[in-house]
């Protein structure tokens, strides 16, 4: 089977690992890919959809994954399957649950899954009186897609009403903030729980815990993620019954009641308070630094699983997971998450091993060498019986990777080992 795996991050990165070890997979194609992935394929220079239509239909490609939110937020999945070529992801329409803050928050409203109370608006004084009615934290939504940065949670009301003019006058993310969602908080601890999808069936990944803050004790900024760990014993079987029957069950059956089937990886973003789910926010693609920590305990081939959600085959698959856990620490460039840093080589004195490995993401690789070139640069990826010795094994090769300016957060999974 001939792979194309459209995106550019550790993501990325940590799927075509997982399947460059799987047997049924020939060979892999990266578009566009990054200056590691042409260790495990064929990086292409391809953009346009139609184009890269055409070189998938002439190289004979079985599969095409999609893993950033762009692409099929564009459309890429309804042009391939209009061609009748199979790829994994979910469709324009069905992307509006993470391209639009509102749809996703209006859709829960309609079928009756838990969230927070909120309101969507592109008033300013409409924002304003709701927000008068809530205590503080309160959060402020972006509409549109801001690469994970989005959202603000205020400390008052003030700052609440400050986030919503910034957003809906353009000022803090464009055409992105023209319409905001203001929600109350939610006072619990948040999981990030993965359905993979083929439209009627579906299968439920372990749950994850993303680190969001940039320091440690989580202080410091929002950021994309700076590390992640699987599955977290928070969840119990409570905890997965609740999103199956009342997030999972009733989101699919929505979809399809308004005309568009989710295919793809359905991402909930979930807060537990108390013993309650309440859904956050809906992703459509795998979570980044989430899908890391989640490729790496696949048992089942990892091509039998995205096939066969995107041939609506999942029912046919009995999908198993390794009895071990997973912790993925982000190292990340000097400036980040504020601005752009110099590129940096790269030195790694250690190779990937059963116990850990490295998922590439900002680099760029130049006379053979490899430069950190972007805000996340690489995570290191720990395996273990344990979170504690997985969480070891990921900080031991912490040790092992050197450029300038290089940083991590030192707590990663503390949540499981209070």
């Amino acid at each position: 089977m001939k792979i194309l795996i459209v995106g550019s991050g550790g993501r990325e990165y940590s799927i075509a690992l997982s399947l460059k070890n799987d047997k049924n997979v020939e060979s892999l194609y990266f578009a566009p890919g990054n200056g590691a992935t042409d260790e495990l394929g064929i990086n292409l220079d391809i953009k346009d959809f139609e184009k890269l239509a055409d070189f998938v239909e002439n190289e004979g490609i079985s599969l095409t994954i999609v893993g950033p939110e762009a692409p099929l937020v564009e459309g890429i999945v309804d042009v391939f399957r209009k061609r009748g070529l199979t790829i994994f992801g979910a469709s324009k329409a069905a992307a509006r649950l993470e391209g639009s803050k509102a749809f996703m928050k209006d859709f829960l409203a309609r079928h009756d899954i838990p969230t927070a109370r909120y309101i969507q608006t592109s008033s300013y004084e409409k924002a304003s009186d709701f927000i008068d009615t809530l205590s503080a934290p309160i959060v402020v939504k972006a509409d549109g897609l801001c690469a994970g940065k989005g959202v603000i949670i205020a400390k008052s009301k003030d700052e609440a009403k400050k986030a919503a003019s910034d957003m809906l006058s353009g000022e803090s993310f464009a055409d992105a903030g023209k319409t905001v969602v203001v929600e109350e908080f939610l006072d619990g601890f948040e999981l990030s729980v993965f359905a993979v999808c083929d439209g009627e069936n579906y299968k439920i990944l372990p749950a994850a815990q993303d680190h969001k803050r940039l320091l440690d004790n989580d202080e410091g900024p929002n950021t994309g993620g700076m590390g992640a760990y699987a599955p977290t014993p928070l969840a119990n079987d409570d905890i997965y019954s609740q999103i199956e029957e009342f997030v999972v069950k009733p989101t699919l059956k929505g979809m399809r009641e308004e005309g568009a089937p989710y295919t793809g990886v359905l991402f909930v973003g979930a807060m537990v308070v108390g013993k309650k789910v309440y859904v956050l926010e809906y992703n459509v693609r795998f979570g980044d630094p989430e899908c890391e920590v989640l490729m790496p305990l696949l048992k089942s081939a990892p091509s039998e699983l995205f096939y066969k959600a995107a041939a609506g085959r999942l029912n046919e698959l009995d999908l198993q997971f390794k009895d071990e856990f997973a912790v993925g620490v982000v190292v990340a460039s000097e400036n980040y998450p504020y601005k752009s840093s110099a590129p940096k080589p790269i030195s790694v004195t250690a190779k990937n091993s059963a116990h850990s490995h490295i998922s590439y993401a900002g680099v760029d690789k130049k006379d053979g060498v490899l430069y950190a070139n972007g805000g996340r640069v690489l995570l290191c990826v720990g395996i273990g019986k344990s979170v504690k010795e997985a969480r070891d094994n990921a900080y031991d090769l912490t040790k092992k990777v050197f450029f300038e300016g290089a940083k991590f957060r030192n707590d990663i999974a503390y949540q499981a080992l209070k």
